[in-house]
């Protein structure tokens, strides 16, 4: 039985009693967003926005994206990267689950240094190209010359982000490459694989 968004409570600046809000709404708050779905324009625009205004409520604080994608549209996805790149805080990005196509893309966008994938994450890159593209395409109707300009972006973009080669970007591109967390950190996609807490033998 699905329990939706969980509440709970928080009070507002000012404010004598705490009120009850959903979670995702306080997270927010602590500049934790999440990409936890296909990224499409209704979604992009959601994250588009909250990271433009948690920037102009304090650009002095970083925020921390947290990604579990399947990937989805590549233009809501250049848009989410080229606000990532645009607003004043540093901008963390955290794997955990599945960053896929531009999921991964998005994934490589955060703050160098600052890229993060948990233990057990699958990342995965390919090209735009592909039937899985044109299945997400929906309302875009792209010209073949298009898809390759496309392609070129995002190709370009892992190169300047991993430090990889472009042979080594541009054969990944050709096929779907999956990667644990060790081996996106050594192909440059994230800097840093979180370790696991030790267990204590603790009972809850």
């Amino acid at each position: 039985m699905p329990i939706g968004v969980p509440k709970v409570p928080f009070r507002s600046p000012g404010e004598e009693d705490a009120g009850w809000v959903d979670v995702y709404n306080r997270l927010h708050r602590e500049r934790l967003i999440f990409l936890g779905q296909e990224v499409d324009s209704e979604v992009a625009n959601q994250i588009v926005g909250l990271m433009v205004y948690l920037s102009i409520e304090d650009n002095t604080r970083d925020l921390y994206l947290f990604i579990n994608s399947p990937g989805g549209w590549v233009i809501p996805g250049i848009a989410i990267y080229d606000t990532m790149q645009f607003v004043l805080p540093a901008v963390h990005t955290i794997c955990l689950g599945l960053a896929a196509s531009m999921g991964s893309f998005i994934l490589v966008g955060g703050e160098i240094t600052k890229r993060l994938a948990f233990p057990h994450a699958r990342v995965m890159i390919h090209q735009p190209a592909s039937s899985r593209y044109e299945a997400q395409a929906g309302e875009f109707i792209l010209e073949a010359e298009e898809i390759l300009k496309l392609r070129e972006t995002l190709t370009r973009v892992y190169v300047q982000r991993t430090g990889k080669p472009l042979w080594v970007i541009s054969e990944d591109m050709e096929r779907d490459v999956f990667m644990s967390a060790t081996e996106a950190q050594a192909h440059g996609i994230v800097d840093l694989v979180a370790v696991e807490k030790e267990n204590t033998g603790d009972s809850l």
